[in-house]
């Protein structure tokens, strides 16, 4: 008998799930620009910019949001922004070649900020542009200082940004003494002293216009506690001289990706009862996502992504500015706004939330000999084109059949040479109810996993038919893709939807603009 099918089936609002509902026009995208293929739309990331700047403006602050560019290559998605208030919009740039990117798709310097690891082209190019520097150490700032002086540009603005930070966990600041968690990201607030006095001395080259944090996880306590104590830290900078006014709070603000919260308490428990050994394994060869069984008890922690958040983009940065901090009990909302403090945040993942999907075209179904009802579904793409196991994200993707719910017709697969007979067999036994699929890639490698769950799906796909991984934009379509074995990287297209046709071009051909025609470039 067989399982109950486990779904993760993912969220798809509007237009994403609109255009997921056009099964015709996604696939004659594949068939005339080959699988896997990205498919963007540039809309939406406005209105997610918009969305946060909406926060802003309930919690009456001023700011701006960032879009970390390392979430995704796509130059449409950057002009997009680069489209949207210059004062309220800006991008996060975190190598060279993103910051000659988003300079190419429209944002001048004043609305980039460079971030992450920083050699000194560039540092240099940074500061000659006009964008503001957020350092993470000493070393950086004189570094950058150094450049300013011997190539002149004008003094540059730097964000620095802190890590390492402590408080007392108790009201009134009477209790265990909390450390939030460590960071390869900023100078340790206890070595602050010796930050302040390297941006006095380098004040003919920089100007400091606020502090930063970066911080890798999803408590809002963690984040409110360092929130708090920028805040703190910024009455510090004004009494030795300097002129803070802006608090940078990063990323991190996440994205719901299964819809139901049911599905994924019940996935969440069949992995532990799977590693316990009391009921078949979910996984390819047993993986346990960082469980394990220790003599009949669950051990470890499961490295995933909680796929399923109640609250999570603007709700998540609504609830942090909201809730009371640690130390004093006031909002930091009402904080940033008694201080006059400017906020700066830089999403990526939740910027791009419902921006985007990616295709794949399914070339062979063939029934595993050794796990009865189960099957082997190999993927026009390889797991570096979709990378979801890589961030622990766990999400179904939705069954596109060629040729709409009729695809069974044997004409509809009459020019699918040899693949056809493996996939008419693992059809004769199937009863076309929900089944059971472990998805692989186009790679020579044992390794090659698409997914290493067992995914189920509404039926057993065809050849020829596409799988549609939902909401992909976020670090997951472009961030591992590579030429291995000369496979083909995903291209990647642009759509908008005008009075409901569809319409595309290539990534790198859209801009915001409307020509005599009537539709973007």
């Amino acid at each position: 008998m067989r399982d109950a099918p486990l779904y993760l089936r993912p969220r798809a609002d509007p237009p994403l799930a609109s255009l997921l509902e056009n099964a015709p026009f996604l696939h004659s995208l594949v068939d005339a620009l080959g699988s896997p293929l990205n498919v963007l739309l540039p809309d939406v990331v406005a209105r997610n910019a918009e969305r946060f700047l909406a926060v802003y403006r309930r919690h009456h602050l001023a700011g701006r949001v960032y879009f970390a560019h390392k979430a995704n290559r796509s130059s449409a998605l950057v002009r997009r922004l680069a489209a949207c208030d210059p004062a309220a919009v800006g991008i996060d740039v975190a190598s060279l070649e993103e910051l000659r990117h988003a300079l190419g798709c429209g944002f001048t310097g004043n609305r980039v900020m460079a971030t992450g690891p920083k050699d000194p082209e560039l540092l240099w190019l940074a500061a000659t542009v006009g964008a503001t520097v957020n350092l993470d150490s000493v070393a950086e700032l004189d570094q950058l200082a150094g450049l300013v002086r011997q190539y002149g540009p004008a003094r540059t603005h730097v964000l620095v940004r802190l890590s390492g930070f402590e408080s007392d966990a108790g009201p009134g600041g009477a209790g265990t003494r909390v450390l939030s968690r460590r960071s390869r990201f900023g100078t340790p607030v206890a070595e602050a002293d010796e930050l302040w006095a390297a941006l006095e001395r380098h004040a003919d080259s920089v100007e400091l216009v606020g502090l930063a944090y970066h911080l890798d996880t999803t408590g809002l306590e963690e984040k409110g506690r360092a929130l708090e104590r920028c805040v703190l830290l910024m009455d510090e900078c004004r009494a030795r001289g300097l002129a803070p006014r802006a608090v940078d709070i990063g990323g991190g603000f996440g994205v719901g990706y299964v819809e139901d919260a049911g599905e994924w308490e019940r996935w969440t428990t069949a992995l532990s009862e799977a590693v316990l050994g009391i009921r078949p394994p979910l996984t390819w060869g047993g993986h346990g996502y960082g469980l394990r069984n220790e003599a009949g008890t669950v051990r470890g922690t499961a490295a995933l992504y909680p796929a399923h958040r109640t609250t999570a983009g603007p709700g998540y940065l609504d609830e942090l500015l909201s809730r009371p901090a640690p130390v004093l009990g006031r909002a930091p909302a009402t904080l940033l706004l008694e201080h006059l403090h400017d906020l700066y945040i830089e999403p990526g993942r939740a910027l791009v939330d419902q921006c985007g999907l990616s295709l794949a075209r399914v070339l062979e179904v063939r029934p595993m000999g050794d796990d009865p009802g189960r099957y082997l579904v190999r993927l026009g793409m390889n797991a570096g084109d979709v990378s979801l196991e890589e961030h622990g994200v766990l999400v179904d993707p939705v069954l596109l059949p060629r040729g709409g719910p009729q695809h069974e017709a044997t004409d509809d697969r009459a020019d699918h040479g040899a693949d056809d007979s493996a996939d008419d067999s693992a059809h004769d036994s199937a009863d076309g109810g929900p089944v059971g699929v472990h998805l692989v890639g186009n790679l020579c490698l044992e390794g090659d996993l698409i997914t290493r769950r067992l995914v189920f799906l509404p039926r057993l796909p065809h050849v020829g038919d596409l799988l549609a991984f939902v909401n992909t934009a976020g670090y997951v379509m472009d961030f591992h893709a590579h030429h291995a074995q000369r496979q083909p990287v995903a291209r990647t297209v642009a759509v908008t939807e005008d009075g409901g046709t569809w319409r595309w071009c290539p990534d790198e051909n859209y801009w915001p603009i409307t020509h005599p025609q009537g539709v973007p470039s």
